[in-house]
């Protein structure tokens, strides 16, 4: 099998390996409904195998940026139904990353008066209000009864991303967000039924899941992980410890039937990385990590060598609306442009330019 071979991920079917990786622009505006940006910023990249959306919270407390959307209102679903529509449109497939940031937010951000995480300890850093950069505060550390309510909270928003005419949902459980906490022993210090063991800790992400899967069918439904990514405080650093975590998260949901796991981690072929894929016994796409962006040839022999299914790219994706033309013909790639990753506006999200030498979007002015 190549790259640009056909996949079938439970009920989607992909014309190419080559996965859209979620890609937190920023560009939802206050209230976190999609507009015309977004519709033509994913439209353009159709010719991916899958469009994994950036991460989009269920509730408001989930939120975790200004201007990150949402998939909680009737608006934010009209908006997320124009972006479907779109894809599909131009012949592409695309799922929804469900993402619950958990302590990784602000009351200022989140306009719900706290954050939450599955202990009250505080996230290293700071993040961006509307007058600055601040300190993480110290969030709410969950109830049980509450915990309840946000995997309750996600079913609810898989339910709305099909309503909304996305094809599945991958719920994000990596990069040091909500169920990463749970995951992460650092950031998870309780001593009931969600945390200790490793089965305690992996508890919150098996019923988010299982949850999901009941909601909107196993066969449209993904999951992210990052083992050992060790960001935003979610560290895991005892490998035994991952490997033990990880193993009873993936059999967990081994019997479920997922679509496709999701894997980032910076060695996508190594030893915990496959023998997680096997044990989730789905279809794995890969993912390297933000250190190095994914090349043509890394990718390729990621699929050719059977490490992964698929292969999720980032910044190759973004700066190369065309990507899948380009890596097929041996074409040169735009650069992607970091000052522009988190612009209010068209620059450096619709305006680069496809093989016709054209700009492949609308201007700054047409939005």
């Amino acid at each position: 099998m190549s790259l640009f071979s056909p996949l079938r991920l439970g009920a989607l079917d992909l014309r190419n390996r080559l996965v859209m990786a979620p890609l937190t622009r920023l560009r939802a505006g206050d209230h976190g409904v999609p507009g015309d940006l977004l519709v033509e910023h994913y439209r353009q990249r159709a010719s991916m195998g899958l469009i994994i959306t950036e991460g989009t919270w269920p509730v408001r407390e989930g939120r975790t940026w200004i201007g990150q959307p949402g998939i909680e209102t009737a608006e934010q679903i009209a908006g997320w139904r124009r972006v479907a529509d779109a894809v599909h449109e131009a012949g592409g497939a695309i799922v929804m990353q469900v993402m619950h940031g958990g302590r990784i937010s602000h009351p200022e951000i989140s306009g719900t008066g706290r954050i939450v995480a599955p202990s009250a300890a505080a996230a290293p850093g700071e993040t961006r209000v509307a007058d600055g950069k601040v300190a993480y505060p110290v969030p709410h550390a969950l109830t049980t009864d509450e915990i309840h309510g946000i995997v309750a909270a996600f079913a609810t928003a898989a339910r709305n991303a099909i309503e909304a005419g996305l094809d599945g949902v991958e719920v994000h459980s990596a990069n040091g967000y909500l169920i990463h906490q749970f995951l992460s022993p650092a950031a998870n210090t309780r001593t009931d039924e969600y945390g200790g063991s490793p089965a305690n800790r992996a508890r919150f992400a098996i019923e988010v899941v299982t949850a999901v899967a009941e909601a909107i069918g196993a066969d449209r439904t993904g999951v992210r992980i990052s083992p050992e990514h060790n960001i935003q405080g979610a560290l895991e650093t005892d490998p035994g410890d991952v490997a033990a975590t990880y193993t009873v998260l993936a059999e967990a949901l081994a019997p479920l039937g997922l679509a496709f796991v999701d894997i980032l981690h910076a060695e996508p072929a190594g030893e915990l990385v496959q023998k997680l894929r096997h044990a989730a016994a789905a279809p794995v796409i890969l993912n390297s990590g933000f250190g190095t962006p994914t090349t043509r040839e890394a990718a390729s022999a990621l699929v050719e060598d059977g490490f992964a299914d698929a292969v999720a790219v980032g910044r190759a994706a973004l700066a190369n609306p065309d990507l899948v033309a380009r890596w097929a013909t041996g074409a040169e790639e735009n650069v992607p442009d970091p000052s522009t990753f988190y612009s209010p506006d068209a620059r450096g999200y619709t305006d680069y330019p496809d093989l016709s030498g054209l700009s492949a979007g609308v201007s700054a002015e047409g939005i």
